[in-house]
């Protein structure tokens, strides 16, 4: 992965408000979309994104980035859960995942 990739996935979850999330899938679109309209090249999805947060995402929120289906990281669940409870993110009735249709975030 190249740094102005990896630079432009880390500067967008940054931005996530409090109480806010987003998906991999997402931050990958928006990322993409971010690339094209600076007229560098379009790269990049969930998996990659997935990549950047593992290895240089523990300066942002990596915990309002999840999966599809509103899960946090399967390796960090408790503490993430922990986090997103704290900022009165949305959740599921059971409290494991994201309730994405409450708490999806999209930039301006």
């Amino acid at each position: 992965m190249d740094d102005d990739y990896v630079e432009a996935v880390l500067d967008l979850v940054a931005r996530i408000p409090a109480g806010r999330a987003m998906t991999y899938g997402t931050v990958a679109e928006v990322v993409g979309d971010e690339l094209a309209a600076a007229g560098l090249a379009r790269r990049g999805g969930p998996r990659q994104v997935g990549q950047v947060m593992a290895r240089a995402g523990s300066g942002v929120p990596w915990w309002r980035v999840v999966n599809a289906a509103g899960s946090p990281p399967a390796r960090h669940t408790t503490r993430a859960l922990a986090l997103l409870r704290a900022e009165r993110t949305p959740l599921s009735a059971d409290g494991t995942r994201v309730a994405l249709r409450a708490a999806i975030w999209f930039p301006d």
